[in-house]
């Protein structure tokens, strides 16, 4: 992919992406002599799904490098994360609009990729879902459950669960859903970590707590505990009961 002469770009995860999750930023930095503005911003990787570009209203000079916040699509694993780059629409001082292709240096949408791709190979192994969480005094309730979702028989333990800021989440781990076992069940419980006001205000992702999954005797991966709009509730509840 043919250079862009005087924009370079560059994707960067921060820790507020992190915790936002699905995006990341598209750094810009204007190398050249020339002032621009960006009004549009777009990933453009194979190995994501296309998304609409991003309005914006970004004002570069010579030498200034400004962060576009820019999300990313469903990771599309039959496909590389490379080449990529960030689709711009630039407006030049003369009024000139142009639709550009910037190479975009993205080591980090191909580690994006490579876990979210890794994430859905232990899924087509064994499916996880969260299942009757409920309130237990000051604390909420449930079930975790594996359930094998083809015909891959190798065993997949859940090594751990985390926590984060403002809640505490435990579990009886690890546990391996065997060959030959069609489901494994481990109870779940969530209590309140913090209750102080700055923690509750700050937190970004309040929901997010991360599974370790491991097939046999492969490497790790991290997955989100799939949690649906109800027993997001349920913890959001824990909060007024815990906290009072």
């Amino acid at each position: 992919m043919p250079a862009v002469p005087g924009i370079e770009a560059e994707a960067v995860e921060l820790r507020t992406d992190e915790a936002i999750g699905g995006q990341v930023q598209v750094r810009i930095t204007d190398t050249g002599t020339e002032a621009f503005t960006v009004t549009s911003v777009a990933i453009d990787s194979p190995g994501f799904a296309p998304l609409p570009d991003r309005a914006v209203t970004a004002a570069f000079a010579p030498g200034r490098t400004i962060d576009l916040p820019t999300p990313y699509g469903d990771a599309l694993c039959d496909r590389a994360a490379e080449p990529a780059a960030a689709r711009l629409t630039v407006v030049r001082p003369d009024g000139r609009t142009e639709a550009l292709r910037v190479p975009l240096a993205a080591e980090v949408l191909g580690r994006i990729h490579e876990e979210r791709c890794a994430v859905r190979a232990v899924l087509a192994v064994a499916d996880v879902t969260v299942d009757g969480l409920s309130p237990d005094g000051d604390a909420v309730t449930g079930t975790l459950t594996l359930a094998r979702a083809g015909d891959d028989d190798r065993p997949v333990t859940v090594t751990r669960l985390e926590g984060n800021v403002i809640y505490d989440a435990t579990a009886d781990l690890p546990r391996t859903l065997g060959a030959g076992e069609s489901t494994l069940e481990v109870g779940l419980e969530f209590t309140m970590a913090r209750c102080d006001a700055h923690a509750l205000a700050e937190v970004k992702q309040p929901h997010l707590f991360l599974l370790g999954l491991q097939v046999a005797d492969d490497h790790e991966v991290a997955a989100d505990l799939p949690l649906d709009e109800a027993q997001r509730d349920e913890l959001a509840a824990l909060i007024d009961r815990a906290c009072r």
